[in-house]
């Protein structure tokens, strides 16, 4: 009886033993899913959409703009609905790169856009943008953005 417990244990114990947890799996991504995202952020941007924006954008956005003033999520969206002092006509995102980090997606890119300010006067932009972007429950959230002047 004794060597039967004995046996019993030492069965359990290696299979707890052998029985690791393997790491979580990351989805597959690729840079065709970062594509998608940076056009749903621009749609959302050019079409002052608090809906769009709010499921592109994650909770902890950090927005930094090239005159160096600093947003968060809020901020951002208030002020894109608001088109005070910009309203996006028409933005496109040229000479982009892609880097993909596990969960992690890095994006560089020329921003250029028509825009209009608070008048109604056309205007242009064109600068630099860095973003990193996140997979967040199974959907790519911008986590970040720099942008700084050409």
């Amino acid at each position: 009886m004794k060597q039967t417990i004995i046996l019993l244990l030492c069965t359990v114990l290696a299979g707890c033993c052998n029985n690791k947890q393997q790491p979580a799996q990351l989805p597959q991504v690729t840079e065709a899913d970062i594509v998608i995202a940076i056009k749903q952020l621009v749609n959302g941007m050019e079409k002052a959409d608090e809906k769009i924006l709010d499921a592109i954008l994650a909770k902890e956005l950090v927005y930094g703009h090239s005159s160096g003033k600093v947003q968060n999520k809020s901020e951002f969206i208030s002020e894109i609905r608001s088109g005070d002092p910009l309203r996006y006509i028409r933005i496109e995102p040229l000479e982009q790169t892609i880097q993909l980090a596990g969960n992690i997606a890095i994006v560089r890119h020329i921003f250029t856009a028509e825009t209009r300010n608070t008048e109604g006067e056309p205007g242009n932009l064109r600068i630099g943008n860095m973003l990193i972007w996140q997979i967040q429950d199974g959907q790519w959230k911008l986590l970040a953005r720099q942008a700084y002047r050409l």
